[in-house]
């Protein structure tokens, strides 16, 4: 079947350029043309007003006359006129995320076809400390929303570690490194952008970190450390993860035959999440690191309250009712890995590295994020 840009005759870099380019040119000009139209009901409603009602710690952001009003009272919200925006996620803001998301990927895919990387194994190890890096700044935001008498990241630098626009800021930063890699090697002052690039990573990481630890250090925003927690959660997620892989060695050694090593570390990255959950949920008081915490994403809350209405409640005091979740996540790494053949590899080798890498990244990034939040206490 012919693409898209094949059927135009156009040059598909060229192709998703115009797109993009159309798609800023609509949105600038329609903001200088029609600022009320464009930029108040559209661009801040559903994109920027709520991230900045959720930077200034408000119920909602009002949109009125040019300038942006924060209210702190539900009644005041729902009496004023639109726009009005509130922190979280809309429908019109998910598939507008999720279009931008598709043309960031083709335009990843067009950047590594042109630096000539991207389908090597290398590539997907270097990139692993961005992942975990990606959630340990999601806690840098949960400490910055916790309770507390004084702000660590003050409005409009706040935003920058705010969802969704925490996303772009990774992104940037991981760019930032890969090009930065590809030039040190290309010009002979290093010989493997791999290794410098997975250096970067480990310095992003490691600096994230230790304002993490500063924080627990000084008692800011309620921040703790409980290194029994941390501990518990890498070694039952290895534990979890290598017991799987022994399953799989041993009965099924078909299903890792594609990824060889990569398959471990992806059931290892969702492993975490996992046992993050379990720990964090349901064993924290256990473990005399203070109160339990609540789930941060639908699906754990979805499951959590389907394991509560399930099982009798003696089970459950000593099970717990987040243990399910575990059992989910490993069964669909599994899967997973079982998916990427050795042939698709050979077929699409830069494709199926996105691919691996998008894969670790939704365990392992959300995995970090929930067991940093049950070893800092936010």
């Amino acid at each position: 079947m012919a693409t898209v840009s094949e059927r135009l005759g156009v040059d598909p870099e060229r192709l998703w350029g115009g797109t993009v380019l159309a798609l800023l040119v609509g949105l600038v000009g329609g903001s200088l043309l029609l600022p009320r139209i464009v930029y108040d009901n559209f661009i801040w409603h559903y994109f920027w007003g709520p991230v900045q009602a959720d930077a200034n710690s408000a119920v909602c952001a009002v949109r009125e006359g040019g300038t942006t009003q924060y209210l702190s009272s539900s009644s005041a919200c729902a009496a004023a006129p639109e726009p009005v925006a509130y922190p979280g996620y809309t429908l019109v803001s998910e598939v507008g995320y999720i279009v931008v998301l598709l043309l960031a990927l083709i335009g990843i895919v067009f950047l590594l076809r042109r630096l000539d990387i991207g389908t090597d194994r290398e590539f997907f190890f270097a990139l692993f400390p961005f992942m975990l890096f990606g959630g340990a700044l999601r806690v840098v935001e949960d400490a910055n929303d916790a309770p507390g008498a004084e702000t660590l990241i003050t409005y409009p630098l706040n935003t920058l570690v705010i969802s969704p626009v925490i996303y772009v800021t990774v992104f940037a930063i991981t760019l930032g490194a890969v090009v930065a890699s590809v030039a040190l090697d290309r010009n002979g002052v290093i010989d493997d952008y791999a290794k410098l690039l997975f250096a970067f990573g480990t310095v992003a990481l490691l600096a994230t970190l230790g304002y993490l630890v500063a924080l627990a250090a000084t008692g800011s925003k309620g921040v703790t450390f409980y290194p029994q927690v941390v501990t518990v959660i890498l070694l039952g997620a290895t534990l979890s993860a290598a017991a799987t892989w022994w399953l799989i060695e041993r009965f099924a050694p078909e299903i890792n035959r594609g990824t060889g090593r990569i398959g471990f570390v992806i059931i290892w990255g969702h492993a975490v999440d996992g046992v993050a959950n379990v720990i964090g949920l349901d064993f924290m008081t256990a473990l005399g690191a203070g109160r339990n915490l609540v789930p941060k994403h639908p699906v754990n809350q979805a499951i959590v309250d389907f394991t509560a209405a399930t099982l009798p409640p003696s089970i459950l005091a000593v099970t717990g009712d987040a243990w399910p979740f575990l059992l989910v996540k490993l069964l669909a790494a599994t899967f997973v890995v079982w998916v990427f053949e050795e042939e698709i590899f050979e077929e699409s080798p830069r494709y199926t590295m996105l691919l691996l890498i998008a894969i670790l990244a939704v365990g392992l990034g959300p995995g970090t994020r929930d067991m940093l939040r049950a070893t800092f206490g936010v």
